[in-house]
């Protein structure tokens, strides 16, 4: 169907956010996900997040909203920043580790191809400690 790569790792995410499969994401399915990656946002900051990008203005994110988001954000981010939101999401805050195949997924819903030597790379970077 012509979709990039990247549109459908969007598309994968927004899976992930929208609980409850009707093509939306709530502030209350917001709220969990965020809550589920070890974050505390208080209703007023998830509305806010909401609001940000909520064209139609309908109270919730549909998949074009969140697409627009999400490459705002991938834009906005800098690679060290990216790397260290990928480990905090797939580690969570009760784990010292990501597995590879974890930040190749993160890095391409980020818009960052990596084959498996940059991966490894990556790995050296943020595994400061050598294991």
């Amino acid at each position: 169907n012509g979709q990039t790569e990247e549109h459908q790792d969007y598309e994968d995410t927004f899976g992930v956010f929208d609980k409850d499969g009707d093509g939306t994401i709530t502030v209350v399915e917001l709220g969990k996900v965020m809550r589920e990656l070890g974050m505390t946002p208080s209703d007023a900051e998830l509305q806010d997040m909401i609001n940000e990008v909520d064209a139609d203005g309908n109270g919730d994110i549909d998949l074009p909203e969140f697409i627009n988001l999400m490459s705002r954000r991938r834009n906005q981010m800098n690679p060290q920043d990216e790397l260290v939101g990928a480990f905090n999401l797939f580690s969570g805050a009760h784990k010292s580790h990501i597995r590879k195949e974890d930040l190749k997924s993160v890095m391409a819903i980020l818009g960052e191809e990596a084959d498996d030597d940059e991966v490894e790379e990556m790995m050296n970077i943020i595994d400061d400690d050598s294991n």
